[in-house]
């Protein structure tokens, strides 16, 4: 019982944040969900990408269930999961992404927690895992790049939320007094003498 309920919880929580990911595209130009956004190229697109990239691989080499997909071999990564090229378009690389979710759901759905896997990118002793710790891995993944997302997303336009019926009315002038008094205690503590 305990493992249904825990394969439930980790797979519902996967679900929230694929979508949570898949939002911070909405209502933006080809151009803001492509741009870099941080020193190392980092893009809202790109990490769409990327995390669908990620999972295809892990719910599926790694459980012997390819993704219908064409990957590259893991073994020839260069990076190119992390942007999209100008010839792939939106649609093309957000439809990549919702169908590994269905090719993900399948795999969760049909193993059970125990069911043995191998990751061949995994240094020794680690390659040998199973459904449960490839669903907390992948949960975390999708997760962290969510929340790269958020702060993304937040410096193109200001909008914030994990989804958009929690997605308050931006107040100009209330950000700006948070921030000053932000502001003011980090100049604060950095004039005090230790």
């Amino acid at each position: 019982m305990i493992d249904e309920f825990a394969k439930n919880s980790l797979h519902g929580r996967l679900r929230r944040d694929r979508k949570a990911l898949l939002w911070k595209l909405d209502g933006l130009s080809e151009y803001d969900a492509r741009r870099p956004l941080t020193v190392t190229g980092t893009n809202l697109l790109g990490l769409v990408k990327h995390v669908a990239s990620v999972e295809a691989r892990y719910f599926g080499e790694v459980f012997d269930r390819p993704s219908p997909e064409p990957l590259p071999r893991w073994q020839d990564h260069d990076g190119s999961d992390l942007w999209a090229a100008e010839d792939e378009a939106r649609h093309q690389i957000i439809g990549f992404y919702r169908r590994t979710w269905e090719h993900s759901d399948a795999t969760i759905d049909e193993l059970a927690l125990d069911t043995p896997g191998h990751v061949p990118w995994w240094p020794e002793p680690y390659p040998n895992t199973n459904l449960f710790a490839i669903l907390v891995h992948v949960l975390g993944e999708t997760n962290r790049h969510a929340g790269h997302a958020d702060i993304l997303r937040e410096g193109v336009d200001g909008r914030t939320g994990m989804r958009p019926e929690h997605e308050m009315q931006i107040d100009e002038d209330a950000r700006t007094a948070y921030c000053a008094k932000i502001e003011q205690a980090a100049r604060s503590a950095a004039s005090v003498k230790a």
